[in-house]
């Protein structure tokens, strides 16, 4: 059964946040809510977060919606979309500028939030068309034949890519040994199980050279899963 989408909401009005948390959960998000506005982005990053509704004005707090914004653009590509009382259109132009992905002022009507949500989500969901994939902060790169994590960024192969990019298609399920052939194979690359087992230690030896360490677990006699 597939996953809700977890939603983020940062916003230091109660009765807007609980207001917006209530709605969600009614059109079957998960919402997590956050009194601390510190180390955000590495918490999208572990909750695997898959948008964010971020107010401008955080009373009490040193920091803004738009710091945040630019510390969640260091890390994640996740949307991020603006609800804020400011009115200014500089400031709307400054949250597209750090990587906001839409900007909706207060009040708001409830149905354009919602279609925007869906929107975004349907965007940024991965798929066999996209040539940049992301999953817990590293990234896929089709184009390049390549992986990226933080600084770091290390080639692969057309075999490495291509299992990596099934994997990643089919994260946090486990893929058996035959399935990833058979798609190679369709893909017109002919590999025996041997070859896939020397790809897969390949694949973990450039994980860990990029910074990553057990992102590809083997499952006794049923296959792999990231």
């Amino acid at each position: 059964m597939e996953r809700s989408p977890k939603i983020l909401i940062v916003e230091d009005d109660e009765i807007i946040e609980r207001e917006l948390s209530t709605i969600l959960k009614s059109n079957h998000y998960e919402v997590y809510l956050t009194e601390e506005y510190t180390d955000i982005p590495q918490f999208i990053l572990e909750s695997e977060i898959d948008l964010v509704l971020l107010d401008i004005n955080l009373k009490g707090t040193e920091t803004n919606g738009f710091l945040i914004c630019s510390e969640i653009r260091l890390q994640s590509e996740v949307p991020i979309i603006f609800i804020t009382s400011r009115e200014a259109i500089d400031d709307e132009i400054q949250g597209m500028m750090l990587g906001g992905d839409d900007y909706i002022k207060k009040p708001y009507h409830i149905s354009l939030l919602l279609l925007k949500i869906k929107a975004l989500l349907k965007r940024s969901s991965p798929n066999e068309h996209q040539s940049e994939l992301r999953y817990k902060g590293i990234g896929l790169s089709l184009a390049k034949s390549a992986i990226t994590y933080q600084d770091n960024t290390i080639e692969l192969t057309k075999n490495e890519l291509q299992v990596l990019h099934y994997l990643f298609l089919h994260k946090e399920t486990i893929v058996s040994r035959s399935e990833l052939i058979d798609y190679l194979w369709t893909n017109q690359l002919y590999i025996d199980d041997n070859s896939l087992s020397l790809t897969v230690t390949r694949l973990r030896k450039k994980l860990q050279e990029a910074g990553v360490d057990g992102l590809i677990q083997t499952k006794y006699r049923q296959g792999y899963m990231i």
